[in-house]
């Protein structure tokens, strides 16, 4: 069994801290604009137009990050403390209200530009494992979204939490929806389903949301919502809408696959 008592803070320089997570956050978005673009290969138009998407990238996963986490797992406290949404230093992110800022912030740029949005989101769902993955191994390192307890010879101790030994559920889903999922779309992208526009980003959907969906059962549910309809987590509640259109979308872009067979 392990002992995680990491400092969160991964540097200082005087009084200023730079913590795992910002580093997790600066280095997911440096490695998913450098292999987007490399796996963009000959594609000129959208490899001019990628730069200033990177922008709009942004700025849709830290405002639709912030929002889903508002709106999805602390309505409540941010209606009565409104001030505090613009807090994100302070914590307070949904990947899934990420992914959704991805999504219109993709399709906003690709209607000014007169591209098919499922371009961008197709290269950005093989590269955003990438992400995940660094956002995870952060996540244990605060010792945050921690696990049930547990008695497995991998049970890990989050010393600022209390004496239990628990799942490490951040490390569980570093690798099925980072390592594992980022291997499944790499061999996507050989078998050339970026030439079917959408295929790609609905099987994002519905192995990320496979993934998610089960590895909830490891961990402990937010604490100011617990459980909810049938003793289900809200990650997984979310999950589960977000595997039905990602089995849509890929259904439909599949249809074209078979017709090229």
């Amino acid at each position: 069994m392990f002992i995680n008592n990491f400092d969160p803070v991964a540097i200082e320089i005087f009084s200023i801290e730079i913590r795992w997570y910002s580093l997790s956050y600066v280095g997911g978005i440096v490695l998913g604009w450098f292999f987007g673009k490399k796996f963009l290969g000959n594609n000129i138009g959208l490899k001019e137009k990628f730069d200033d998407y990177i922008s709009y990238l942004i700025i849709g996963i830290i405002v639709g990050g912030r929002l889903g986490y508002v709106l999805f797992y602390n309505f409540s406290y941010y209606l009565n403390n409104l001030s505090e949404i613009i807090k994100i230093w302070e914590g307070g992110m949904s990947f899934h209200g990420g992914l959704l800022g991805v999504i219109v912030a993709s399709f906003i740029f690709a209607k000014k530009n007169n591209h098919n949005p499922f371009r961008y989101l197709d290269i950005v769902s093989i590269v955003a494992p990438i992400g995940i993955f660094l956002g995870r191994i952060s996540n244990f390192i605060n010792s945050e979204l921690y696990g049930l307890e547990t008695s497995l010879p991998w049970g890990v101790k989050f010393i600022k939490i209390d004496d239990l030994y628990r799942h490490p559920s951040q490390l569980y889903e570093a690798v099925f929806e980072g390592i594992i999922l980022f291997v499944i779309l790499l061999y996507c992208r050989r078998k050339n389903y970026l030439n079917f526009p959408g295929l790609i980003s609905g099987l994002f959907l519905i192995f990320y949301s496979f993934f998610r969906f089960f590895i909830e059962y490891f961990r402990l549910p937010d604490k100011q919502l617990g459980y909810l309809f049938f003793n289900l987590t809200m990650g997984q509640i979310i999950s589960l809408l977000f595997f039905i259109i990602g089995s849509y979308i890929a259904f439909k872009k599949y249809e074209k696959v078979r017709e090229k067979i």
